[in-house]
This record gives C-alpha cells, structure tokens and sequence, in this order.
C-alpha cells in the first residue's frame, strides 16, 4: 500500500468504529510511525510504505481501535509549543490548560512558583523555560507521576525542583505563585466519560470526589501558609465551578478573586490573591 491508501484505509475502520476524529487520529499515527511529517506526506503519499513501517502502524491503529489515547500510544503531547512525555499512569495534558500555563509563565520572571498536583509536570516545565521565575517547584502524590515529570523537564533542560506527598506535605519554602490544575471531577460523572479517559487516564487524576471540590479546599486552606503576601492562587476549574470555587477562595480571607473563561465562553480558571503572611509556615 502506499501512504496514501494507508492513510485512507485507516481513517474507514476507524470511522467506521465510530471514532469522531478519525481523520486527525490516523494522521498522527501515521506520522509518528512512518516518521513522515505534513510536507513529507505530501511529497511522498503515493511511495509505497515499508512492511516495518506498515505493521508499526497496523499495531498503533489496533490499540486505537481499542480506545488507547492517542497520546499513551505515541509517547508523546504537544503543549505550550513544547513536546511533553506521557504515558499510562499520568494525566495527558489538554489545551485548555495551556491557558493556565500562559497566565502563569506571563507573570513569572523573577518569582518562585509551585505548581500543586504536577502530573506530568505540563505546566511547571512550562513556566521554567519560557517565564524566567528565579525558582519553579512542583509537587504531585503519584510516584509514577513524578517519574514521569522529571523525565520531561530533564528533556526539556527545565530546572525544576520536584516534591513527593500528599499536596504541601513535604513542600519546602514560601512562593509568590501557587498553580494547580488539581482532580475536580465529580466521582459520578468519571462513569459517564468517554472510554479513552475512563478506562485509561489515572483516577487519581481526575476524582475530585462527590462534588468535585476537595482539592481546591484542602490546597485553598493550606496554600496561605506557603504564599508571600501579595501571592497569586491560580487554579484550573470545571467548567461549571466557577462560582463554588470563588466562593471557597474569598471565605478563607483571598482577595481580587476573579474567574476567568477559556476561548469558548466557559468558565476555565480562578485567580485569586493572598494578602496575610505566611508565618505558619
């Protein structure tokens, strides 16, 4: 077959599975198995694929056919204009969590920044290497997760400064930004996901218990013992968490507390400041 015929071949079985993005789904792992990019397809479509290739990517395609993201199958995540590592047992990094990252790199340079429940460490790498802060720091529960997050800020030459524990269990120092993207859906609503997060994405991730909201409690009452004064609390929120998530924030004393929508009108962040001190900690 040639690249072409493979590429359409792959796109019918798994349009014909019922898969909604086919299309963009056979093309990236086409790409990564032939090692061709855009430009190449299109110089070389109608060259015949090597047998090693063609089976690479019959093997690719049958994992997708059983729902395997994507993302676990090639490796790999784009984020930020940055090519992350992920694999089974972290969160893969979504888009609209770039805007997170961006609202944080943009007002880093010179500060310390944590960013709580790093998962693969997205948006910490991120802010190492493209806002300039003068000390990043991350924090996750998940060994597996860590794992995972030094491996891409060590492939992205980002200094970063790993922490293992139950949210600010073993968290060292005060910082001027606090960042998360924590777990912050409801535990019912995991069922009715689609199989490619249900059935392979890590719970832990994900479950913010029966309503979602634990962890920005628990990070919202602890995070004022590790903020400057003047420090920023910047969380990625649920879609419909908006206000429940402003309202914790403003009981426990933040202030300039405001929520923030992605590019699709939705209510996507809460940013919030801490003007005590933090002699807590």
């Amino acid at each position: 077959m040639t690249y072409s015929e493979l590429m359409a071949d792959g796109v019918r079985q798994l349009t014909d599975a019922g898969f909604p993005e086919a299309r963009t789904d056979v093309r990236v792992l086409l790409f990564h198995a032939c090692g061709l990019d855009f430009m190449s397809f299109l110089r070389d479509g109608e060259l015949q694929v090597p047998a090693e290739q063609e089976r690479r990517f019959a093997e690719m395609l049958s994992r997708r056919m059983e729902h395997v993201p994507v993302q676990y199958i090639t490796g790999e995540q784009d984020f930020c204009g940055l090519s992350f590592s992920v694999q089974p047992g972290v969160l893969i990094p979504r888009p609209e969590t770039e805007l997170l990252a961006e609202a944080v790199f943009t007002d880093a340079k010179g500060k310390r920044v944590l960013d709580m429940c790093t998962g693969s460490g997205c948006i910490a790498v991120t802010v190492a290497k493209l806002g300039a802060p003068a000390f990043t720091a991350a924090s996750d529960y998940s060994e597996e997760a860590l794992c995972v997050a030094k491996k891409n800020a060590e492939l992205l030459n980002a200094d970063v400064t790993f922490f293992q524990g139950d949210l600010f269990e073993n968290v060292e120092g005060a910082y001027d930004i606090i960042v998360s993207n924590p777990p912050y859906i409801k535990s019912k609503v995991i069922e009715e996901l689609m199989p490619e997060v249900k059935e392979f994405e890590p719970r832990m991730a994900l479950d913010g218990t029966a309503d979602g909201l634990l962890f920005y409690r628990r990070i919202t009452a602890e995070a004022k013992r590790y903020l400057t004064p003047g420090g920023r609390l910047m969380f990625e929120i649920g879609h419909d968490q908006g206000d429940e998530v402003a309202g914790l924030l403003a009981a426990e004393g933040y202030g300039s507390v405001e929520v923030k929508k992605d590019y699709a009108g939705l209510d996507r962040m809460v940013f919030a400041v801490w003007p005590g001190d933090n002699k807590e900690n």
